[in-house]
């Protein structure tokens, strides 16, 4: 389990075509864009990718194109979680077919699993795999969270190799790289907090912004572990109100439509999300416009 997904995760948006059909050649588009802009790795049908409305063929044909698509430049994980644990290792077969490299695995949301449940649920995911898997807790969205104390015992499974840390807890996340393995893989999945999870030692982020700023936010990177820290902490806090605006709206109809401005057509959100209208992208617009360009 030594693959290489370095400091920079996108979280890729899934394109959409003006009948709501996936965009598979604005989806490769997209991901040339991505290779450009200093993508380590790239999540896809994850949150960003608005998972929970693409069907089991359409998620196989996204991962089968970005696996096609990259040719081994860097790793694809295909987001395969479920609140269900027959269909999420079911995802996990067909992800292996296509050659994914990974396997992203949000906690299970709505049932509301105990802490035995999750612990169950992970590790029967695990052995019916030989992929890595990166764990995905996200409260906020699921309504249930891993604790540390799960996490920990996870941590224990030879192909449970990281997890992506949604809750923007900085606490949570400095007691979790006190107490995991140095070899587990600590991603923050805010963008906010992504130098912070850098200079406690841990891997990086699953990150929104980085279909537009990614080369900077590489360079952030880069001049951490070179260290110029006071220069990436000044490049950081002038990224962070870009980092905040695209959640002013639902994510991802911020980014889509952003991407859309600067020449990736990938169209909008499926319902129960809404794309933004006219004025709603205007006052987006005012608030990014500078920080993309300067």
């Amino acid at each position: 389990m030594s693959l290489d997904f370095g400091p920079l995760i996108t979280a890729s948006v899934t394109p959409f075509d003006e009948h709501g059909q996936v965009d598979l050649k604005q989806f490769e588009k997209l991901l040339a864009h991505l290779l450009e802009h200093k993508s380590t790795a790239i999540v896809v049908s994850g949150t960003t990718g608005e998972a929970s409305t693409l069907s089991s063929i359409e998620k196989l044909r996204i991962w089968e194109t970005a696996v096609d698509f990259i040719d081994g430049k860097i790793p694809i994980i295909a987001g395969i979680g479920t609140n269900n644990t027959k269909t999420t290792i079911h995802n996990a077969k067909l992800a292996e077919e296509v050659e994914a490299n990974a396997l992203l695995v949000v906690v299970p949301y709505y049932n509301k699993p105990s802490q035995k449940g999750l612990l169950k649920h992970f590790k029967m995911v695990a052995e019916n795999t030989e992929l890595p898997i990166i764990l995905y807790n996200v409260p906020a969205r699921c309504g249930t969270e891993l604790t540390i104390e799960t996490i920990l015992e996870l941590a224990k499974v030879p192909n449970i190799i990281g997890i992506k840390e949604s809750t923007g807890d900085l606490e949570l996340l400095t007691k979790l790289k006190l107490l995991l393995p140095d070899e587990f893989l600590l991603y923050s999945g805010d963008d906010a907090l992504y130098l912070d999870a850098l200079k406690l030692g841990g891997a990086g982020v699953i990150s929104v912004a980085s279909h537009l700023v990614g080369k900077k936010m590489m360079r952030i990177y880069d001049l951490l572990v070179t260290g110029w820290t006071p220069e990436a902490e000044g490049l950081n806090d002038r990224l962070t109100p870009f980092y905040q605006a695209l959640f002013m709206h639902p994510n991802p109809s911020p980014i889509k439509a952003l991407l859309t401005h600067y020449g990736i057509d990938v169209g909008g959100v499926r319902l129960p999300l809404a794309s933004l209208d006219s004025e709603e992208i205007e006052a987006l617009w005012e608030e990014v416009e500078q920080l993309i360009d300067q």
